[in-house]
Parts: C-alpha cells; structure tokens; sequence
C-alpha cells in the first residue's frame, strides 16, 4: 500500500494554508532578504571587514566617511562586521540545525517504532541527558576540543537535538499502528524499509516544523556563547561577538550595539513567525481555528 500520493497532498495543503498566512509569508521574505545581504556582503560592501581605517575610529554613522553604520573601536567598518557575522550565525543555525535534526529523527523514529524495552531503554538515556546543562556541556565542548567554528556548530547540533528526538517519537508510536504500517509488515517488509519508506516520509511534515523554530534557538545559543567569549574568535565574527563589543561601547558608541542586535532581533522574529506559520500550515485544527 503506498502512502506516498496522501504524503503529497497533505503537503500541497499545507503550503496552501501557508500562502494566505500573511505574517509568515513577510517573514519568509525578509529572511530572504537577509540572506541574500550576507551571502552577498562582499560584493555588496566594497571594505573587509578586519580592514582598519584610522583615520575613522568609533565614528557614527555617516555616508560623508563612506562607512553607513559606523565604525568599531578599531576603526572597522560596522556593516561590513555584520554582514560577515551574519554568515557566520546563520551557517551555525543551519549546520547546528541539521545535526540536530539528523541525530533527533534517527533516535527518535527507531525508538518510537521499535517500543517496548528497546524505547524504554532509549528513552532513558535521553531522560539522563536532559538533566544535564545544556549550555554547560556546549562549553565545556568547546574548552576541550578548542574553540573551532567548526567544532562549535557540532557541539551545538549535538546537544541540541533531544526535543526533537521526543518529538519524533511520539510521532512514530502513532504511526507504527496505522494501516499502511500493518500492511507492509504483514507483507513482510523489514523494519529498516518501514522506517525508511513508510515512517519517515510521514514525519517530514513535523520535522520541518520544528527545525525552522530550532533555527533560532541555534542563533541564540551560539550568539550567549560568543557574548561569553567562548564562541567564534578573530579575524571571524558573528553578531553574538559583535553585541559583546558593543555593549563595551555602549556609551560612547551606541551604534556598536544597535546595528549588530536589530540584525539579530529581526531575523529570530522572522524565524519564529515562520515557525509558527508552518506550525499552523501542517495543523489543520489550529488553521481553521485562525491560531496565528
């Protein structure tokens, strides 16, 4: 029995849904926007961002000087530093997020279709990790094995998946008793084919969901952690690090922290509406109620 043409249609009502929320769809575009301005940053700005212009040093904003948003303490070109950190925050939400979201389906989906003891013991282990701090483990992480951007997006995605491995699991314990699952292990169809082609595929919806509001837990978690000092380091930077310094300015040089937050602030609100609106898009209860 192939599930697959219901999987279809229920995507293509979702995004149905979806197209008359009209907060996400703002949201959705000023995301693009955002994207595309850092991806672009240095085509778009014509100054490196580690490039020092004395001349220039905690300098307001002002097109006469030719730097848009100011200069930092060291005489570097704010909106290029944003631009930059903003590559760097949103490739720590991504690359965080995927981990996250490749760990927490695979635990979650065999531990919620297998049951039994097998998803007593599973469940277990992520009872005990839960208990644990989790900011506590992403530094110590990134003490140990040194504080490589690299290294940084992993230990965030690592420790980060457990909410969705639960999410997942509840989802695939509804799923093993439904008829198409039945059917097909009554045709005898191994459990790793189930999973692959009949669980997962149905779990998408839910995945999606909860990945676009991990997103910006991510971006937080990683922008605390660099406010700490324990995130990214010279020559690279993120808006995490860029806040830190401003706040040092805060007085004297305001738009050190103004610039760097707002870039940060709009784009988890942009996240989080996304979020919501996709929440809605694959609930039909909640979108017909008008939630969101």
């Amino acid at each position: 029995m192939n599930d697959q043409p219901l999987i279809a249609t229920h995507w293509q009502a979702a995004l149905g849904r979806l197209a008359r929320n009209r907060a996400a769809l703002a949201a959705a575009v000023v995301l693009v926007l955002i994207c595309l301005a850092v991806v672009l940053g240095p085509w778009l700005v014509s100054v490196a961002p580690d490039a020092v212009d004395w001349d220039n040093i905690s300098t307001p904003p002002s097109l006469a000087n030719g730097h848009l948003l100011g200069t930092d303490a060291n005489g570097r070109d704010l909106l290029a530093r944003i631009l930059a950190g903003g590559r760097i925050s949103l490739a720590v939400g991504l690359v965080a997020t995927l981990v996250s979201v490749l760990i927490g389906v695979s635990y979650g989906a065999v531990a919620g279709y297998l049951g039994g003891r097998v998803d007593q013991l599973m469940m277990r282990a992520v009872d005990v990790l839960y208990a644990l701090p989790f900011l506590f483990l992403v530094i110590l992480l990134t003490v140990y094995f040194g504080r490589h951007v690299i290294l940084i997006f992993l230990a965030i995605g690592a420790i980060n998946w457990l909410d969705m491995s639960r999410i997942v699991r509840g989802q695939a314990m509804g799923l093993r008793n439904q008829e198409f699952v039945l059917a097909a292990r009554a045709m005898g169809v191994s459990s790793r084919d189930i999973l692959l082609r009949h669980i997962l595929p149905n779990l998408t919806g839910i995945v999606v969901v909860y990945a676009t509001l991990t997103v910006p837990q991510v971006i937080l978690a990683e922008s605390f952690l660099s406010f700490l000092g324990l995130g990214v380091h010279e020559p690279l930077t993120s808006w995490g690090s860029l806040i830190a310094e401003g706040a040092k300015e805060m007085e004297n040089a305001p738009w050190m922290l103004i610039y760097p937050g707002l870039g940060l602030g709009v784009t988890l609100l942009c996240l989080n509406f996304l979020g919501d609106g996709l929440r809605d898009a694959f609930d039909p209860v909640r979108s017909d109620k008008g939630v969101g």
